[in-house]
């Protein structure tokens, strides 16, 4: 891969492959959508997920394209030393989105998760799908995985970047030096790519039988990530429905990955017995300890310095979150919800204007609300509030195949939406929503 982005995707396969993990518990995400409606959520995801402090302040303002490269050596995977995978993964995605976007002149974009990574990377949705997938169902790490659903659909419905933009990341390897990686360096390089079977036959210590299995489970996991890849982008999205086609295809194809693990997992995990099981479920906690012990011993001095000054302002965000998750919440009745979910609308969704500016009409009005709403309602179905992961591989990649079933749906949903609000618009009309999302970052 040439000039330094490619070297950089390079070295994350060697970082992500040894640290799989999460960088504190504090920071586990479930996979179960909240009771309530739009506000609760808009309280959980804008405030609840600022915990993830530690990853986002490493990659924050002008510090993404190079703080996280500069202080995570790939080097240290090789040398089992242990390393933030959300610092490196936060500053490979935001250097690989915002290398095409704007010229790459941008510190930050709009579209980017909690974290401070990008789920849309130019035309590629999910890069790390198949080290997500990973994460879940063997070490029960949800946190990436939750930070995917509202935010995401929104960015396809209102692409941050121009047409020009997108076709940077598809134009073949060639130039030497070239700024802006393809599509299919992204789909390569962001996936470690496969079962970390040592660890789980360190941990289990299998006997003939058993190895076997974890043999065919290994197999399994590599034809899983080969799924997903297929799944990359080799043209650029034209429009809005033709992202959330692509959006379809690679859920569809994480789907169809699990399909492919089910079956081998509960062969092998079948044939252990109960201490083994035991010893395999074992492995996130030891391996979250380790890290949480990494991370103590290497804390920022300024995290250090500013945690008093900062200890009553996170708290009050945290308790605020914690209630905005309780099943009996009422989101109607709490004034700070009401003006956060205002808010996040009126930034986000500023219907009048968009009316005003394509001339809609009546007809046209009406069904702009439509998906809207449709689209909005994702934040329910999709929340992200913390709960317990479940105990074994088998639960977890059930949970796991539910999440992306739900989202799968809600894409479906807004497309369908989408469909119904243009089909009467004209090629200008058309032309007017495509330019609202790189309007938007101008």
């Amino acid at each position: 891969m040439p000039g330094r982005m490619g070297l950089a995707l390079a070295g994350a396969i060697l970082v992500v492959a040894a640290v799989l993990l999460p960088d504190r518990a504090e920071a586990q995400f479930g996979l179960r959508g909240g009771p309530v409606g739009v506000a609760r959520f808009a309280v959980g995801h804008v405030i609840g997920l600022s915990r993830l402090r530690h990853s986002r302040m490493a990659v924050r303002g002008g510090r993404y394209r190079s703080a996280a490269l500069r202080s995570q050596d790939p080097r240290g995977a090789d040398r089992s030393q242990l390393s933030n995978p959300y610092v490196m993964r936060a500053a490979l995605t935001a250097q690989a989105a915002l290398a095409g976007w704007q010229g790459g002149r941008r510190p930050q974009g709009w579209w980017r998760h909690p974290d401070g990574s990008y789920g849309w990377v130019g035309p590629v949705f999910w890069p790390f799908a198949h080290d997500d997938l990973t994460n879940a169902i063997v070490f029960g790490d949800t946190t990436s995985l939750s930070l995917y659903g509202y935010g995401d659909i929104y960015a396809a419905l209102f692409t941050p970047y121009a047409a020009t933009e997108l076709a940077a990341y598809t134009v073949p390897q060639g130039r030497r030096a070239r700024k802006v990686p393809t599509a299919e360096t992204l789909c390569e390089a962001s996936d470690s790519g496969g079962l970390p079977v040592e660890r789980i036959a360190s941990a289990v210590a299998p006997n003939e039988a058993q190895r076997t299995a974890l043999d065919e489970l290994s197999s399994a996991w590599n034809a899983a990530r080969d799924t997903i890849r297929t799944a990359c982008p080799a043209q650029t999205p034209g429009n809005a429905a033709e992202r959330l086609g692509l959006m379809r295809e690679r859920v569809e194809a994480m789907i169809k990955a699990i399909d492919t693990m089910e079956a081998p997992l509960s062969k092998f995990v079948g044939l252990l017995n109960d201490d083994q099981k035991a010893r395999l479920n074992a492995l996130a906690n030891e391996r979250r300890a380790a890290l949480a012990s990494y991370q103590s011993k290497n804390a920022d001095k300024n995290d250090i310095k500013n945690a008093s000054k900062n200890a009553d302002k996170n708290a009050s965000k945290d308790a605020q979150a914690a209630k905005a998750c309780q099943a009996d919440y009422d989101p109607v009745s709490d004034e700070n919800a009401q003006r956060q979910y205002e808010q996040l609308l009126q930034q986000q969704w500023p219907a009048a204007d968009i009316a005003t500016t394509l001339q809609l009409d009546e007809v046209a009005r009406a069904r702009f609300e439509v998906l809207q709403d449709t689209t909005l309602r994702t934040m329910q179905t999709l929340s992200a509030c913390p709960t317990e992961p479940a105990a074994t591989p088998q639960a977890r990649l059930a949970a796991v195949k539910t999440r992306l079933q739900t989202m799968l749906q809600a894409v479906g949903a807004i497309a369908d939406a989408l469909d119904d609000f243009q089909a009467d618009l004209s090629d200008e009309q058309k032309a007017g929503f495509e330019a609202i999302g790189p309007k938007r970052g101008a």
